[in-house]
């Protein structure tokens, strides 16, 4: 059986491609560069919309997704905001989820939004949740805003300059805190035209 540390990167968008997306992407990229790690992904919009909004326990895809936050030892979680809140989509996976279901994990949150106003969704929002989730530990979140994160004319997502240096902190901060590995001394430059996603 595999020994090595888990990151599942959560895509709590209901589109694909997107900002959020893209920012978790970004993240992917980098922590696959990392040395005897694993990384997972569940894509929420993918799971039966009738199984989600029913809280529907027994169906396969529903326990498979809480399997892989089970395994994991550390959560991606990337979200657009709405209306000073973390999406819908998100909200419904996060409620089929056990009230411990994040007991000894460390979370890593990722948000866009159309306004630098929307950055607090994230505190006052989705750590309260996690919170009740039981998560071990809540690493500082990155949000970023639509011009921080443009769309380019084949309807990708570049992230720009500046969110590019914090995913860096962020990325090295999981890396140090959730995973306890040795903590690198950054990443090397990604252009533009790798940090898309992909549809």
């Amino acid at each position: 059986m595999s020994t090595q540390p888990t990151v599942l990167l959560i895509a709590g968008s209901p589109s694909e491609p997107s900002r959020s997306v893209a920012l978790l992407d970004s993240v992917g990229q980098r922590l696959s560069r990392v040395p005897g790690l694993s990384l997972d992904r569940l894509n929420i919009r993918t799971l039966p919309a009738s199984a989600l909004l029913l809280a529907d326990w027994k169906h396969p895809a529903v326990i498979s997704a809480i399997e892989q936050v089970a395994r994991a030892q550390v959560l991606v979680i990337a979200t657009p905001v709405y209306k000073a809140a973390y999406s819908g989509l998100l909200k419904v996976f996060l409620d089929l989820l056990p009230q411990t279901a994040l007991a000894g994990k460390t979370v890593l949150p990722l948000a866009t939004g159309g306004s630098p106003n929307h950055m607090l969704a994230l505190d006052y929002a989705l750590r309260p949740v996690l919170q009740a989730l039981s998560a071990r530990h809540i690493l500082p979140g990155v949000y970023a805003t639509d011009t921080q994160v443009p769309q380019a004319a084949d309807k990708t997502y570049a992230i720009g300059a500046d969110i590019t240096a914090r995913l860096d902190d962020a990325v090295v901060n999981l890396i140090s805190e959730g995973l306890r590995l040795p903590a690198t001394t950054g990443f090397e430059p990604v252009p533009f035209s790798r940090v898309r996603c992909s549809v």
